[in-house]
């Protein structure tokens, strides 16, 4: 058998983030957002982490950066009174994240 040549290997498949589901609740509009995010590249892995009661309102789903961790950032969700943190871990700087979020949200 000959060794395979650089030409005749295949090239390996993009892959896309993962999507971790360790709770039963989500915000409303949430999960998809996350999915549509978990396919850009540079994103590994998404926990939708403890969801939260807060004083103020917000009418329509938020999602911002809140603070860096090891290997990624954790993001703030928020919709109504309800409040959700979100780790990522990603190879992508902040200012990225932050215009990936933004262009997921549009859809």
């Amino acid at each position: 058998m000959t060794k395979p040549t650089p030409d005749t290997r295949k090239a390996t498949p993009v892959k896309d983030g993962r999507l971790v589901w360790n709770h039963s609740t989500h915000i409303p509009g949430l999960i998809p957002i996350l999915e549509r995010l978990c396919k850009l590249d540079g994103i590994q892995t998404v926990t939708p982490g403890q969801l939260g009661r807060v004083k103020g309102h917000s009418p329509k789903l938020q999602l911002r950066v809140s603070v860096p961790i090891r290997g990624g950032f954790k993001l703030i969700a928020r919709h109504g009174k309800t409040v959700q943190e979100v780790f990522i871990l990603t190879t992508l700087p902040q200012q990225q994240l932050e215009e990936a979020i933004t262009t997921v949200m549009q859809k």
